[in-house]
């Protein structure tokens, strides 16, 4: 809980803070690489070129001010921390890196906000910072010792077994423990982060979806090389991957982390994917087939065209196990051989979609491809509460749903 007298000071100047947040965040990244250079191989420096870790942070901290100081916050508080926390615990995060982010980002609010920002405004946020840093430090500290390891333990080596070309720029990467130890157990959903030094020198982590269910001793990543586009540049981890990684590759990899799972019941699955956001609904189809082949599934997914449609044939070959499998797929160019009844042109439609009552349904894909979505899923009756989503990057808290 706020305290009484910064609770009502943090109410009068959310807006303040939120309408400068991304240039709140611009300072606070700024100074704090200036000041710890070190940090720069933990954070996603793609996601700082574009802007949505600025955002996102930004969003993230509105949203728990919102939440400490009024009941109608619309953001799902404990969703936001976990999610957070299995990030943070997918990339080794200390406790004692909490003090350096919260000196910077409290310095860049006073040099962005000035004068506004008395002393009694500024203990108001430190306390808003620390209750939030605080609740995670506490979070990550339970999934690290679930995980069986700590941040001085966060990475293994673990090397290339195999490489599978799925698709146009996509390749699967099967990877086994280099020390011939065991392979963690993991959910169908979760994701691990993996470390690589890049040409440059820059270490940098990423994190990429189990795409096969659990199983054989190995696990298996699925890498989309992220192609230079207008103003955004390559990926540099998915073009290193895709051009580097070969059977013998040695690479540097987490735990498993990742809290949009998918529970063994009986209620019907529905799986709707866009592009490489078929990862997630590969590795549960995979573990519905070996382990509730009675479940029924519906697999839902958009993709540019054929050849950019990932992992294919393993779906394929699970949802021939699964009585009640049925897959329909949406392609923006569909060549007039390939169309079928449950092969169509376009973008998917969410009101011909024969979804079945009480279903559980997860999405991975673009954030605005998942946002149309939803509200079609809504508008079709499927609660709220059984909706559940997984974002590639960082989570726009303060962007509407």
């Amino acid at each position: 809980m706020l305290s009484s007298d910064h609770a009502a000071i943090v109410r009068a100047t959310i807006p303040a803070v939120a309408a400068h947040g991304a240039e709140i965040t611009g300072e606070f990244y700024d100074a704090m690489f200036a000041a710890h250079p070190e940090l720069l191989h933990l954070f996603n420096q793609g996601n700082q070129a574009n802007g949505e870790q600025r955002r996102a942070l930004a969003g993230a901290v509105a949203a728990f001010a919102q939440h400490l100081v009024s009941e109608e916050s619309a953001t799902p508080f404990q969703q936001m921390l976990s999610r957070i926390a299995h990030k943070h615990a997918s990339l080794g995060i200390r406790p004692e890196q909490y003090t350096i982010v919260g000196r910077h980002l409290l310095e860049a609010v006073a040099k962005v906000l000035g004068d506004a920002v008395t002393p009694a405004v500024h203990a108001a946020w430190s306390e808003v910072y620390w209750l939030f840093a605080t609740l995670l430090i506490a979070e990550e500290a339970r999934l690290y010792q679930d995980a069986g390891c700590s941040p001085d333990s966060a990475y293994r080596t673990w090397r290339v077994v195999g490489r599978v070309d799925e698709a146009e720029h996509t390749v699967s990467l099967v990877l086994a423990p280099a020390d011939g130890g065991e392979v963690p157990a993991h959910r169908p959903g979760q994701y691990v982060s993996v470390v690589v030094t890049l040409p440059d020198g820059l270490r940098q982590p990423r994190q990429y979806t189990l795409s096969r269910a659990a199983g054989d001793g190995v696990l298996q990543i699925t890498v989309r090389r992220v192609r230079a586009e207008d103003d955004s540049p390559a990926g540099a981890v998915s073009t290193f991957l895709y051009e580097t990684a070969r059977p013998g590759t040695e690479l540097e990899l987490s735990a498993p982390f990742g809290d949009v799972v998918m529970e063994d019941d009986d209620d019907p699955l529905v799986l709707i994917s866009a592009g490489i956001g078929v990862t997630p609904a590969a590795a549960m189809i995979g573990h519905v087939a070996a382990v509730r082949p009675g479940r029924r599934v519906l697999a839902v997914h958009a993709d540019r065209s054929v050849r950019t449609h990932a992992l294919r044939a393993q779906i394929a070959e699970a949802g021939a196990r699964i009585p009640g499998f049925r897959q329909i797929t949406w392609y923006e160019d569909l060549d007039a051989a390939d169309a079928a009844e449950d092969v169509r042109p376009g973008r998917v439609e969410v009101a011909a979609l024969p979804l079945p009552p009480k279903a559980r349904v997860f999405m991975c894909g673009p954030i605005p491809f998942m946002r149309a979505v939803r509200r079609g899923l809504l508008d079709a009756g499927v609660s709220d509460e059984r909706i559940h989503y997984e974002v590639f990057g960082p989570d726009l808290w303060n962007e509407a749903a």
